[in-house]
């Protein structure tokens, strides 16, 4: 039979001919898919060679694309063809042709041991992957096999190269084993056996290691190895002579990367901890670092220090509460800890002078939790030994958040600006955590600290010691009660008297007040005393999201206490929202302040100041009701329904979602007659279906209007009631001119709340009714979606309940 011989990228997507995977197609292929320019034939002959390696012609073409004479990338394509031909298909090779191909691949081996890396790894893989399927049964010697076999002294290539090939066939058969498809059950039986034959490795691996004749190239080879068959949960104790020689090694700095690699994986085994006496001799070898640490960070070096740290952290975190166990040896463990402590306060700032610190803070962390896991003597006992501790880690986190000059900040990139608030925010959430351990003698220390920094006059102010102060402060406050302690009122008495001259202090000046909120509400005579500052701070565009949010947090814990402030709080708002100073989401949170801020007030007050607020904005809306819809109008629109169902969601006048535990006593009455959301509701009802009439068919803008009403309907409840009957009429006319999600999330409000009161059966039972017909009718049509364009909508003016349409096949349900 003629072979064809078709372009190689031709088969495409579909099943070639088995012909046409020859080694001449290969190689066509290969060289399409690293030189043709032209991506969708790259593509091409890269489906076609997917195929091909998977295909029984492999087994062929993949010896032959190894010879010699072939450049490395095909020879690359050889080895891995073989690769997936031997994991993915290893039931398909006959059993009396397992040692040809064992004998075959190790030739490969020796021969590409002076040749290129990337096939010899590929090869190395191919070998492992049949050694990990043969295992045990087939073969069950198999490392102590290859070790011996690429010892022999008859071998072509020189004693360097076989060493460093073994290494690498060492190396990637755990890691092959890591991501093998074995079956569960012949995972745990290779596991087993690899795990056995350490034997074979160990012994040769501290040989390489401690040879003062090896070349580096073989030293880092070997462990590289070393990492790579410690996570094959090998006893800590089988470990020792070669981790012992690893820490030899840091002193190389050749090695010092892959020694600590090897290093951290073997103490952080799961299984380590067992070994507990391995462990305590561990302890004095990673305290023989200090010298090194101190030097690397002294001469600027964040690598070395980078990875000491991390030996000392993986011994530290993986293994506290077997050290601590430990009674005995508590010198030379605290010892360990003072050492983390050291990188937990590495000289610089973070991200950008040094990047050790946040590798520690999880420790800190775990060695809490450890402590007060211990019974009560054995807790009181390290208590006060680690109490001490736990105080000199929030001085060196609070060092550690301080800002850097407003110089150098200047100079930073926008990324490390980024990281290093992520960093502040780690440090934030430790201090929360030790705070359980320490308690409110934290808070007195923090306090102490700041009254001193802002009354002495011996040191030069630094507004960046105040902020991480109070940072500190707030970090605490905004999850734990401070309700009960007793330095808060002298707090709140220092924030006046701080100098702030500087954006990062002001913002966190102003998130300590939000945190204190819930602290004012049951000490209103405070209130006086921070409220000026956040008011101040409205005007400015910078502290934009800290302002708004604390004034936010004080509108709604402390709105009964609220109302002598309330005029210059409405006036202050106003003004900025008129100025366009913040951000739309800011401006949303605004509102939701002032509604807060109005449910306390007497109706007539609520509807006065209700009145100068939104005023601009109905009389802005009915000059954009008479534009031309287009996408700049949109925007307007959007943003101001936005603000107004920002302010119906909170402003609440009966009260509802208070918690009435121990605050009847301050709750105002119930106020008698209409709710002074439904009175402005009922206002601008005509504006609102004015504007629908132009927006239908856009979802944004009937979503923004639907929000108005679901807000409000969720804050009022029952009082809501006067607005339902007109409400449903309008929802009828838009559901059944064109169906929208929004319109639906609202039906399903209306119902939840109202559909159990009988007054308000024939509206609400209408409109479920229609709701119901114009969903089936879109079903029966096959057509569920949203439209997102259609003809321009009817007019939207309210009928009368009994206009609505109701089809027969809306009564039948």
């Amino acid at each position: 039979m003629e072979r064809r011989e078709e372009q190689p990228g031709a088969a495409g997507a579909g099943a070639a001919p088995a012909l046409d995977f020859t080694v001449e197609n290969v190689e066509k292929a290969l060289h399409q898919l690293y030189y043709d320019p032209n991506i969708e034939n790259k593509n091409l002959a890269q489906k076609w060679l997917m195929q091909a390696q998977v295909s029984p012609q492999a087994w062929h073409f993949s010896w032959q694309l190894l010879q010699p004479d072939k450049v490395p990338e095909i020879q690359y394509f050889g080895a891995s063809a073989l690769h997936i031909k031997i994991s993915r298909y290893w039931s398909d090779i006959p059993t009396d042709q397992y040692e040809s191909l064992k004998a075959q691949l190790f030739t490969q081996i020796t021969r590409f041991a002076s040749g290129s890396k990337i096939v010899l790894t590929r090869l190395c893989v191919a070998l492992a992957s049949l050694a990990l399927s043969m295992m045990p049964d087939a073969w069950p010697c198999a490392v102590a096999d290859m070790v011996r076999l690429f010892q022999a002294e008859d071998s072509p290539v020189d004693g360097q190269g076989r060493c460093l090939a073994l290494l690498e066939l060492l190396t990637v058969l755990p890691e092959e084993f890591q991501t093998s498809r074995l079956p569960q059950y012949r995972k745990g039986l290779v596991r087993t056996s690899l795990a056995m034959e350490c034997g074979a490795v160990f012994p040769l691996l501290e040989q390489l290691l401690q040879q003062p004749s090896s070349p580096s190239c073989v030293r880092q080879k070997v462990l590289k190895c070393f990492s790579s068959w410690v996570q094959l949960e090998v006893p800590l104790q089988d470990c020792e002579a070669l981790i012992q020689a690893a820490f030899t090694a840091l002193q190389d700095s050749e090695l010092f990367d892959s020694s600590v690699e090897a290093i951290v994986n073997a103490i952080s085994q799961p299984d380590a901890q067992r070994y507990v006496n391995t462990l305590l001799k561990l302890i004095p070898l990673v305290l023989g670092l200090q010298d090194q640490l101190r030097q690397a960070v002294q001469n600027g070096d964040m690598e070395t220090s980078h990875g000491i740290c991390r030996v000392a952290v993986a011994l530290g975190e993986n293994h506290s509460r077997a050290l601590l166990d430990q009674v005995e040896h508590w010198q030379s463990f605290l010892a360990l800890v003072n050492m983390i402590m050291f990188c937990t306060g590495i000289p610089g700032h973070y991200p950008v002078n040094e990047t050790t610190s946040s590798l520690t803070l999880t420790f800190w962390y775990t060695l809490q939790d450890d402590i007060l896991s211990f019974e009560a003597e054995k807790q009181a006992v390290y208590q006060q030994v680690y109490r001490p501790v736990y105080f000199q880690l929030v001085d060196v986190l609070l060092h550690k958040a301080q800002f850097p000059s407003d110089e150098e900040y200047g100079f930073w990139s926008s990324d490390e600006k980024e990281q290093f608030r992520i960093y502040r925010v780690d440090i934030s959430d430790t201090l929360m955590y030790v705070y359980e351990m320490l308690g409110a003698e934290l808070l007195s220390n923090l306090y102490d600290k700041l009254g001193r920094l802002l009354t002495s006059s011996e040191e030069p102010y630094s507004w960046q010691h105040t902020e991480a102060l109070l940072y500190g402060f707030q970090s605490i406050a905004e999850t734990i009660d401070v309700n009960y302690s007793d330095v808060v009122p002298g707090l709140i008495g220092l924030i006046p008297r701080i100098s702030i001259s500087n954006v990062q202090l002001a913002d966190t000046v102003m998130f300590t007040i939000g945190a204190l909120s819930e602290w004012l509400a049951d000490h209103p005579v405070m209130i006086n005393s921070v409220l000026p500052l956040v008011l101040h701070a409205l005007g400015n565009p910078e502290l934009s999201v800290s302002s708004v949010s604390t004034l936010k947090k004080i509108c709604r814990e402390c709105k009964y206490d609220l109302p002598p402030y309330a005029a210059n709080i409405v006036a202050v708002s106003q003004d900025v929202l008129m100025k366009q100073i913040h951000k739309t989401s800011q401006c949303m949170w605004l509102m939701q302040a002032l509604g807060f801020l109005l449910s306390a007030l007497q109706v007539e007050e609520i509807l006065k100041n209700l009145h100068s607020l939104i005023s601009p904005y109905i009389q802005q809306l009915e000059k954009l009701a008479e534009e031309i819809p287009n996408p700049s109008n949109k925007l307007a629109i959007v943003h101001i329904l936005g603000l107004l169902s920002n302010l119906f969601t909170t402003l609440d006048v009966s009260h509802h979602e208070d918690d009435h535990e121990g605050s009847e006593l301050r709750k105002l009455p119930v106020p008698q007659g209409p709710n002074p959301v439904v009175v402005v509701l009922q206002q601008v009802f005509q504006l609102i279906q004015k504007v629908l009439s132009k927006w239908l068919n856009d979802a944004q803008v009937v979503e923004a209007v639907c929000a108005i009403f679901e807000k409000s309907v969720k804050t009022l409840l029952d009082d809501f009631a006067p607005m339902v009957p007109q409400l449903c009429e309008m929802l009828g006319r838009m559901y059944s001119t064109i169906p929208q999600a929004s319109a639906l999330d609202l039906t399903r409000q209306l119902v939840h709340i109202f559909a159990h009161e009988p007054a308000h059966f024939p509206p609400i039972e209408a409109l479920f009714l229609l709701v119901t017909s114009v969903t089936l009718t879109l079903f029966q049509q096959g057509d569920c979606r949203t439209p997102t364009h259609l003809e321009a909508p009817a007019d939207l003016s309210v009928p009368s309940p009994a206009s609505i349409p109701v089809t027969p096949a809306a009564q039948a349900h």
